[in-house]
């Protein structure tokens, strides 16, 4: 089956579900979106519209005319695909499915955004498991390519295949991600970069801005065009093995957060939101970075894409 689900429900209009609206609406599917926090779509309206004028500014008012702002859940009775975009929370997320489940004809499928919880136990909250997966967007959902499909244990293939089509057909790069196991791909190896950045930090190696500078010019200018197992095919992977026999045992290992990064939580510094995390952020400062990294980020995508289609 190569048609995409054509008829969306987004549910939760904060900056991740506008994002995925306006993506899939620019595309010329009809979307609702549907938050009950008063003032949620309002804002949502505004999100969309400066983001739409960002990378298709021709299709703005079209795309825009293809979303209905509503408040309940109802809106989504007569949509062939459900997209959930709440916040990071087991029991909210189960509460909303088994409402959805009740709401919903049964040839709807169900796919939860989230970034690591157990798409198993979201599932087990509907009928439908096998209309179920996991579908983790990244932020900004409308400008990074890929997303994470996740089966849960009764996942079918036609669901998969249902979901993959209307991701690429929103010009999505989607991968399927087998086993529902914490974190998925993406954030288990974000995770184990990050654990070693801040280790080197608190031991003191060098400075949050020199390990960053290391990390965006030597190995994330190679990631974007080479992954890490490529990568160790193209070096040899006897090479690598040599390097892993005395390296592995130095690399940070532990199994809970740092003191480093307890330290910076328990004292209110949670980064740009706050002010202050492992940089000082001014407001002024927060927002200029977050416009000028989404503009690169859309630039580096297409210049990424085109590559990949010439190839």
């Amino acid at each position: 089956m190569d048609t995409p689900l054509k008829n969306l429900a987004i549910i939760g209009a904060g900056a991740m579900g506008s994002g995925i609206a306006a993506l899939f609406a620019s595309k010329g599917l009809n979307i609702v979106l549907i938050d009950p926090m008063p003032g949620a779509l309002d804002r949502a309206m505004a999100t969309i519209d400066r983001q739409l004028n960002v990378y298709a500014p021709g299709n703005v008012q079209q795309a825009i005319d293809r979303i209905r702002f509503e408040p309940g859940l109802e809106a989504a009775a007569s949509c062939d695909l459900v997209i959930e975009a709440v916040p990071e929370n087991l029991d909210l997320k189960r509460d909303l499915f088994a409402k959805l489940d009740a709401i919903c004809p049964a040839h709807t499928v169900f796919a939860t955004n989230t970034s690591g919880l157990s798409i198993n136990a979201i599932a087990s909250a509907v009928t439908r498991r096998d209309r179920f997966v996991g579908t983790h967007f990244f932020t900004p959902a409308d400008v990074i390519p890929l997303v994470e499909v996740i089966r849960n244990d009764d996942t079918s293939e036609a669901t998969v295949n249902q979901v993959m089509v209307t991701l690429r057909f929103a010009g999505k790069r989607p991968v399927l991600v087998r086993q529902d196991i914490p974190g998925f791909i993406a954030n288990r190896i974000q995770h184990a970069l990050a654990r070693e950045a801040i280790s080197l930090l608190e031991k003191g190696v060098a400075s949050a801005e020199d390990i960053d500078e290391v990390v965006k010019w030597s190995l994330g200018i190679r990631l974007a065009l080479s992954g890490p197992l490529e990568q160790r095919d193209m070096n040899g992977i006897d090479v690598h093995y040599a390097i892993a026999s005395y390296l592995y045992k130095d690399l940070e290992n532990r199994t809970e957060p740092s003191d480093l990064l307890k330290s910076k939580v328990d004292s209110g510094q949670l980064g740009a939101k706050s002010g202050q995390g492992f940089y000082t952020w001014s407001p002024e400062r927060r927002e200029r970075v977050l416009r000028e990294k989404s503009a690169t980020l859309g630039e580096l995508a297409e210049f990424l894409n085109r590559k990949a289609s010439d190839a």
